[in-house]
């Protein structure tokens, strides 16, 4: 999404202007979480998109922690990671889409009395006064409109009472430090966004084949997990539970009497299993994860066809057998890899690694077409 409303997205929104995607260009994916950076570099050949190269950088090292912790390093230090794995990559795109977490922004579905779409880009701003806390200053606003066929299964939060003369709006607000931020962070890298996007979004573009029920994603980072309920690509539901894939380490490592970085590279080796992880962490999440579907199959009468794990915490072995033992719809491990062209000799490869880049390809698909 370009966030155009602000002093702060018009300076990225004018620099990538003369960046603007030519034919068989290369672009980026680039996902920046709290344990590590993953980077897909595609580009489109003959109507497909093909996969040039991936990476992925712990950010543990860069703030004197271990791999696979969670940490909060400066952006100067996120900027100098994201350096290393372009790096180390060989990219060579210098355009791309960055992603931006749930928490750094606001999403709502208002309803607007009108389908002008000029007197809709008049009251977007005004109306989103009512429901964004900050001030409208703080924040760079972007929205879409919600085709009707889809927009008669959603429940708007706000607005104008549904009439034949209403629009239903998606609305996005990313707080401007949090632009801040990736500005310092690209600035170092020397790579020009192309557009910000909340990462369900890129998540649900890439991880599964859209339906038209439903779907739980449950996207497994290493501090916490977010879960969301997408319908229609619209986020009906979103929710973060405090606990990740860190957790499971350090039940590992107090249970084995071993150091982090000991459990963490046999939780990987060895995958998941009742035996070797105290796994009250994952019973949690996943009960957590359980409650929020019957709440939400409840209240708006829908059944949700099929959750999606996602994230690093997906990659484990085992993990889809434990899930379904909380779901009785259908386990989904991502692969978003299998969006993109690549040689079959490194499909093993990717489907294992696919789950904790579905952010990341999914970045790239749109910045092929943005």
């Amino acid at each position: 999404m370009d966030f155009s409303l602000s002093t702060l997205s018009e300076k990225f929104k004018q620099l990538a202007a003369s960046f603007s995607v030519k034919d068989g260009e290369s672009v980026l994916g680039v996902d920046i979480g709290t344990s590590s950076i993953k980077i897909v570099q595609v580009k489109e050949v003959k109507g497909s998109a093909v996969l040039e190269t991936y990476g992925e950088i712990a950010l543990g090292p860069y703030a004197n922690a271990e791999v696979g912790q969670s940490v909060m390093p400066p952006p100067e230090k996120i900027g100098e990671a994201l350096k290393d794995v372009l790096r180390e990559a060989n990219v060579t795109a210098k355009i791309g889409g960055f992603s931006v977490p749930l928490s750094g922004s606001l999403i709502n579905v208002i309803t607007l009395p009108t389908k002008d779409h000029v007197d809709l880009a008049t009251m977007i701003p005004i109306e989103a006064r009512k429901y964004i806390p900050v001030p409208i200053t703080e924040v760079a606003l972007d929205w879409f409109v919600i085709p009707e066929e889809e927009a008669k299964f959603l429940s708007p939060q706000g607005g104008a009472p549904k009439s034949d003369h209403s629009t239903d709006v998606l609305l996005v607000a990313i707080h401007n430090a949090v632009l801040a931020k990736y500005q310092l962070v690209t600035e170092a890298a020397a790579i020009t966004p192309r557009f910000f996007e909340v990462e369900p979004f890129s998540m649900g573009r890439a991880s599964y084949e859209h339906t038209t029920a439903p779907a739980m994603i449950i996207d497994m980072g290493a501090s916490s997990t977010r879960v969301y309920i997408i319908e229609f690509g619209i986020i009906d539901v979103s929710h973060t539970i405090g606990r990740g894939g860190q957790d499971l380490t350090l039940s590992l490592a107090k249970s084995m009497g071993a150091t982090f970085q000991e459990a963490e590279n046999i939780k990987r080796d060895k995958g998941l299993s009742e035996s070797e992880v105290g796994s009250a962490a994952l019973d949690f999440i996943f009960a957590e994860a359980r409650r929020i579907l019957l709440t939400y199959q409840r209240k708006e009468g829908k059944a949700v066809s099929q959750v999606v794990l996602v994230g690093g915490g997906a990659s484990l072995k085992g993990l889809k057998e434990i899930a379904s033992r909380s779901f009785d719809a259908r386990i989904v491990i991502g692969s978003p890899f299998e969006k993109l062209a690549a040689p079959a000799f490194i499909s093993d490869v990717l489907k294992g690694a696919g789950p904790s880049f579905a952010s990341a390809v999914g970045l790239a698909l749109r910045a092929l077409h943005q």
